[in-house]
């Protein structure tokens, strides 16, 4: 287990730190070594992963995504390649049943021509479900195999080897797909509305007067107003799926730690792990649920006009 010979505290802050890749400032490091200049290299505790700053990356939650993403894509274009007319079976008719599904939230929800969001939207869906089933894995294996590469491969410290498996509890992630829905919502929130009227949008409402010199008055304060508004969603769609899920991976490893307790303890948290675990399968599901919707509504409210307000 990778909380051999580690405190409870250590334990969690083991697991709740991600493998970064980084420049690193000059100074001693954890092992008690001591960097005579900024270095490129794997930081050995959550300190030195954030003094590395803006001049790292988490390779664990960039791995599993990419990884993830990958096994999405070849898992429905192989099926695309040999779907068969007929009854669907197997595999084929679990996936015709998630297009379905989606189809119809995007043609309840997005009512305008665009063959982009159906696609996205599926993309979402499925992408941000495989990435919250990394949470049902138990904690300490995969964990526990990085450590023992880690340790074969570079003789490092098995302390020294971080590996976060859900890439959803990294708020790099999820902020990062929040912030490419946002880039989308710029773009066609001024492709079809014009920038003179996106801007409008933005100062004209919700304050407004028939009176010329009122709304001129009002215009700072709407777009204050609107551009608060405007920001806050992807900062409540990256942050929404990273919380959930941040908390559910944390009772995960709270639990984990009641099986070195003792019997009684063990198998306490053995049932509470079944229990729990069958609740967070609604959690995954659910929260890649919300961002797909909330993705469709916000393209959705892109294409609004002045009249649609």
């Amino acid at each position: 287990m990778s909380g051999e010979n580690l405190t409870p505290s250590q334990y969690i802050q083991h697991h709740l730190t991600n493998l970064t890749y980084g420049k690193l400032p000059a100074g001693p490091r954890e092992d008690g070594t001591v960097l005579h200049e900024a270095t490129w290299t794997l930081a050995q505790s959550g300190e030195e992963s954030a003094a590395m700053g803006f001049n790292a990356v988490n390779l664990d939650s960039i791995g599993w995504s990419l990884v993830l993403g990958t096994l999405f894509y070849l898992l429905f274009r192989g099926l695309a390649k040999r779907i068969t007319p007929g009854v669907p079976t197997g595999f084929q008719n679990f996936a015709e049943m998630i297009i379905e599904f989606v189809q119809d939230n995007v043609k309840s929800m997005f009512p305008y021509k665009n063959k982009m969001v159906a696609p996205l939207a599926l993309t979402i869906l499925v992408w941000v479900f495989l990435m919250n089933f990394m949470d049902l894995i138990a904690v300490d294996l995969l964990p526990f195999i990085a450590k023992e590469i880690g340790v074969n491969l570079f003789s490092a410290n098995p302390h020294h080897v971080f590996f976060k498996v859900v890439p959803s509890t990294d708020p790099n992630i999820t902020l990062g797909m929040a912030c490419a829905v946002f880039l989308l919502i710029l773009f066609y929130s001024v492709k079809e509305k014009g920038l003179i009227g996106f801007l409008k949008e933005l100062s004209l409402h919700p304050f407004s007067s028939k009176n010329i010199l009122i709304q001129i008055l009002c215009i700072p304060i709407n777009f204050v107003l609107e551009f608060v508004n405007l920001i806050a969603k992807p900062i409540s769609l990256g942050l929404r799926l990273f919380g959930n899920m941040y908390a559910g991976e944390m009772i995960f490893i709270l639990i984990s730690l009641m099986y070195g307790s003792g019997v009684l303890m063990g198998m306490f948290g053995g049932g509470l792990q079944i229990i729990w675990t069958l609740f967070h399968i609604l959690i995954i599901s659910l929260q890649a649920f919300i961002f797909m919707v909330l993705t469709i509504v916000y393209l959705n409210m892109a294409y609004e006009t002045d009249e649609s307000h």
